[in-house]
């Protein structure tokens, strides 16, 4: 897969784009490509998980990939998306499904909401809420 952080298009928000950046969004997680989150997040970008016990912006999201870098922490085996869904408002995309990310002893399945916003021809990633879903 290629990551995708613009797009050549007048307009980058278009639904196979947005599904294929944010494919490239979970993609660069699991690779831990700190290049590539870097130049998706908005400066402003905001990250809910689970009822708000955790909220990360950009900077923390950052620290935390180059940490899992130095550590070379690999727990993370997959992050799979499905039933994946866009809706676009003029220069706003919001992006809900589910991924189910296994990093052992079994899977966890996440809900999530994803905001992106086109500035200048380009797509960047502002928000993001994610709830783990109980077995």
């Amino acid at each position: 897969m290629v990551f995708l952080s613009g797009c050549t298009e007048e307009n980058c928000l278009n639904i196979e784009h947005i599904k294929e950046l944010d494919a490239s969004w979970e993609k660069a997680q699991l690779e831990l490509d700190l290049d590539f989150i870097d130049s998706l997040l908005a400066d402003q970008f905001i990250w809910i998980h689970n009822h708000a016990n955790t909220i990360d912006n950009k900077e923390v999201v950052l620290e935390r990939i180059k940490r899992y870098i130095d550590t070379n922490n690999t727990e993370t085996k997959s992050r799979n998306s499905k039933d994946v869904k866009v809706v676009i408002y003029e220069k706003t995309a919001i992006v809900s499904g589910y991924t189910i990310i296994d990093r052992g002893p079994s899977p966890t399945t996440y809900h999530f909401l994803r905001t992106y916003a086109e500035i200048n021809g380009s797509c960047y990633l502002i928000a993001s809420q994610t709830m783990a879903i109980p077995n």
